[in-house]
């Protein structure tokens, strides 16, 4: 699969002079609510209504969704209010009810994305089709399998396509329900810069009160839509209620979020971002300078410990290590969150060293 400008067709027709929204609630519990929250969403900055039908949950006895009867609702509030829908299907049976019931969208949940042989099984349902498919991430940070997942779409003929960010999980504990490493959908865009990118946030926050600042990065990050999780009242949703919003707060949001250039043509900021750029370079090759320091020392360090055939892990120093330098980075306006990925990489590549010493 090779990037092309053919990849953005399909958001192109959209004729948006806004990013794309997707919204809706997180599952479709009645026919009733369904169609409040779309007409609620009406002449509004959103163009696809999102339900969940059939909702995999971590562990048995949460609610599981409605299944093949909320397709009819879905099919009810596009009637009422012309807003195209989309809803996750996990295996082919959902693929066929869903294409029976003119679903326009159709997105892989994270669940999914982890397996390519479901995900084959999928692509194999929908061969061929003009329908849109969107990918949300797996569940955990690995760019091969999300982009392998769009790759078997595409070589089953299936050409309108699309990724959604929805952050992974960790075993930490962070302020996000996914953690978003951005990272990973920037070198994704980098790699297929007109593969359209659409964000998450509902399921990265995990709670309503950070959401906007989610969805204000990224479109800094210069992504092209949003999928918001939208209910009428969502403190008694049917799952997910910390993370839904009003539809009147998330047309609010909208109006709040700034949409940036991707560039300017200015003289002067052309001149300043050359400038502060050659600074940046100055300041990373000092910090790999720095950092070869480090890793001569921790060789030293492995040697002494050769000596006296002492372990290479020292758990206690470790700990003061990492408390101290959290203190330190909060001082210097560094977020806890890159002060513990920073030295936990670094400590990393200090144990590689002192194993390679060790065991010459």
């Amino acid at each position: 699969m090779e990037n092309r400008k053919e990849l953005r067709t399909w958001l192109d027709k959209f004729n948006l002079d806004h990013p794309l929204v997707i919204a809706g609630p997180c599952s479709a519990e009645t026919e009733e609510q369904l169609v409040k929250i779309a007409k609620q969403l009406k002449d509004s900055d959103v163009s696809v209504l999102r339900a969940g039908l059939w909702k995999p949950r971590t562990r048995p006895g949460n609610f599981e969704g409605v299944g093949a009867l909320g397709l009819k609702w879905m099919k009810t509030a596009k009637e009422e209010t012309g807003l195209l829908t989309t809803t996750e299907v996990a295996n082919a049976n959902h693929v066929e009810l869903a294409l029976e019931n003119d679903v326009d969208i159709l997105w892989i949940g994270a669940r999914t994305t982890v397996s390519p042989f479901i995900v084959q099984e999928i692509a194999d349902a929908l061969k061929g089709t003009d329908k849109t498919v969107l990918i949300k991430n797996p569940v955990n940070p690995d760019l091969s399998l999300w982009l392998g997942a769009v790759e078997r779409f595409y070589t089953a003929d299936v050409k309108n396509l699309g990724v959604i960010h929805r952050g992974f999980s960790t075993y930490e504990k962070t302020k996000y329900r996914n953690n978003p490493e951005w990272q990973i959908p920037i070198d994704l865009q980098n790699r297929f810069p007109d593969l359209p990118l659409i964000l998450d946030p509902s399921h990265i926050a995990g709670r309503r009160d950070i959401l906007f600042d989610l969805c204000q990065t990224a479109l800094d990050l210069n992504y092209d839509g949003l999928m918001v999780e939208t209910h009428h009242d969502p403190d008694n949703a049917w799952s997910d209620a910390a993370q839904q919003i009003t539809p009147s707060t998330l047309i609010q949001f909208m109006k709040d979020l700034k949409i940036r250039k991707e560039i300017s043509e200015s003289e002067e900021f052309v001149n300043s971002l050359k400038n502060l750029r050659a600074k940046i370079d100055i300041a990373d090759h000092q910090l790999l300078e720095v950092l070869s320091k480090r890793m001569k020392i921790a060789d030293e360090i492995g040697l002494i410990k050769k000596s006296q055939n002492v372990a290479i892990l020292q758990t206690s120093r470790w700990n003061e290590i990492l408390g101290k330098m959290i203190l330190e980075g909060e001082q210097q306006g560094l977020s806890e969150e890159f002060v513990l990925k920073m030295f936990k990489a670094i400590h990393q590549e200090s144990i590689n060293h002192q194993k390679k010493v060790i065991s010459e």
